[in-house]
């Protein structure tokens, strides 16, 4: 009783104390105790609902019997639409907040929303070796669905709550991306309701336009109902080799090496100054020393880009193994390195003991409480952005990135890109390696303005046939964007399929000079 008196008195103080200082000062300058006291166990009850919900889902074995219902169920909405005048523009109706892009998408509240309710892993295919999903199943929810039963995806893009449909109509990235490409290209198969309400499936065979142009369409083609991905036998650890560098030039030139060694199954780089980093090789592996296994998902471990930078301070190397699901999902509990400015002593071993079970907070919910003064501080002081570049333009990337924004850790990921047809393909005809560089984090560059600056960034990876990666905020005009970006099939199919009064355009969607 008396330890319930003292939560309660604790909590009553808590709540004078906020009182006095008003929630917005809280909100923006002490946004760590509304997020520790409200929004990590509010995430854990989010979890938990969803938890019990795919439970429920697998042990009734009700997601293909309801599947097909759904989608008929959007065929109506989309064929009400139609009968209404066709007046406005359709959308998803899932909420702004809900995705884990940290765009505010004011749209939805012009457009006609389309209420899509498809979250659950539909079927795997062990003869195919393909597993089929809706738009919403999450990474997370996809790799403790898969794992148990001895598969994996190619590419499991870092943070749980990615979904497969964002990771389609926009991008996702893993550090096996070297070998296997992007997100879009493990997936083999779309099922999508088009703008007349009809359903298609489409494939490299089989409405072989519609397949490449989906990818980076960012919902303007139609909406996505189903999609089949790739799978590959899963084993139980990663073994991985951490490597400290100095000096630019010599990281640039190990990064590459490594990336393009196929018989590494994963390579990244964490820099955490212009000329220090730790490039990190892995293999997968069934075999492991137990002296050498760490389970860095664990509540209580430390997060993992502090774990790495341990060895660039003790300038060793290093080997561990780690299982396999706490790798593919590492960056999660930090989100990469962004909890440290929200919680700054996240990272501390008595916090993480007492209360690192709970995180991380869910993003969608650090966007709904966020408020419209942080949301200008984030806007202003604050820089989330990956850029593709090809790998031949490495060292002037950092060095750009370095001038142009001085944010650190930079998150280093290859990937190989095909030519295939879509608005994200080599310059020329060949694939070719490219490399995503990603800062996530308050910049320190005296010259800093977020819009100028970012701009000078995108006339960059232009400059270099590079490509951003359209969640995050992107200042391009439409001419620079479609000069980014190859729009010719993506336009070719628009025109013939009806889209330009059902859909906007991508550009009009994404970018901040459209939208202001």
């Amino acid at each position: 009783m008396s330890a319930l008196w003292s939560v309660g008195a604790g909590l009553l103080l808590l709540l004078l104390w906020v009182r006095h200082r008003g929630l917005e000062a809280v909100l923006v300058h002490h946004r760590w105790v509304f997020v520790c006291f409200f929004l990590l166990p509010l995430s854990i009850l989010f979890d938990i609902y969803y938890q019990l919900r795919a439970w429920a889902v697998w042990r009734l074995h009700s997601a293909p019997r309801q599947h097909a219902q759904r989608v008929r169920h959007i065929q109506e909405q989309v064929r009400e639409w139609k009968k209404e005048g066709s007046k406005r523009y359709m959308c998803t109706g899932r909420p702004g907040w809900l995705t884990v892009s940290l765009r505010v998408g004011k749209y939805k509240k012009t457009h006609k929303n389309i209420m899509i309710n498809l979250m659950d892993v539909l079927e795997v295919d062990s003869e195919r070796q393909v597993v089929r999903v809706e738009p919403l199943v999450s990474m997370g929810q996809l790799t403790a669905y898969l794992n148990p039963m001895g598969w994996t995806i190619p590419v499991v893009p870092e943070l749980d709550d990615l979904t497969v449909g964002g990771l389609i109509m926009g991008t996702g990235i893993e550090s096996s991306s070297h070998i296997y490409g992007l997100f879009q290209h493990i997936c083999v198969a779309y099922e999508l309701v088009l703008a007349d309400g009809s359903l298609v499936r489409c494939s490299p065979t089989e409405n072989s336009d519609l397949f490449y142009a989906v990818p980076w369409s960012c919902g303007t083609l139609g909406f996505l109902v189903a999609a089949e991905i790739k799978m590959i036998p899963a084993k139980k650890y990663v073994k991985i080799h951490y490597k400290p560098v100095r000096g630019l030039q010599k990281i640039c030139e190990k990064f590459t090496e490594e990336s393009k060694k196929k018989e590494n199954n994963f390579v990244e780089g964490l820099m955490y100054s212009l000329d220090e980093a730790v490039i990190m090789t892995g293999v997968l592996t069934d075999e492991a020393e137990q002296s050498k296994i760490n389970r860095i998902g664990n509540y209580y471990k430390p997060w993992f880009f502090k774990h790495v930078e341990k060895y660039l301070k003790a300038d060793r190397t290093g080997v561990e193994y780690i299982p396999s699901r706490h790798y593919y999902h590492r960056h999660t509990r930090s989100i990469f390195w962004e909890l440290q400015d929200i919680i700054p002593f996240g990272n501390n071993p008595v916090f993480r003991y007492l209360f690192g079970w709970m995180v991380p907070p869910k993003i969608s919910l650090l966007k709904l409480t966020q408020g419209e003064a942080i949301r200008k501080l984030y806007e202003q002081h604050h820089v989330v952005q990956d850029m593709l570049v090809p790998i031949k333009s490495l060292e002037k990337s950092i060095q750009t990135f370095h001038v142009d924004l001085n944010v650190y850790p930079i998150w280093l990921c290859p990937f190989i890109l095909p030519n295939n047809p879509g608005m994200v393909h080599p310059k020329g005809n060949e694939t070719e390696l490219y490399v995503d560089i990603g800062a996530y984090g308050e910049p320190k560059s005296k010259q800093f303005e977020a819009r100028a600056s970012m701009r000078q960034m995108e006339k960059f990876v232009r400059s270099v046939h590079g490509f951003q990666m359209l969640y995050a905020d992107c200042y391009m005009t439409r001419e620079e964007f479609w000069d980014m970006f190859d729009g010719s099939l993506y336009h070719k199919l628009r025109e013939e399929m009806n889209c330009k009064d059902a859909f906007p355009e991508v550009y009009d969607k994404i970018c901040k000079a459209a939208r202001h």
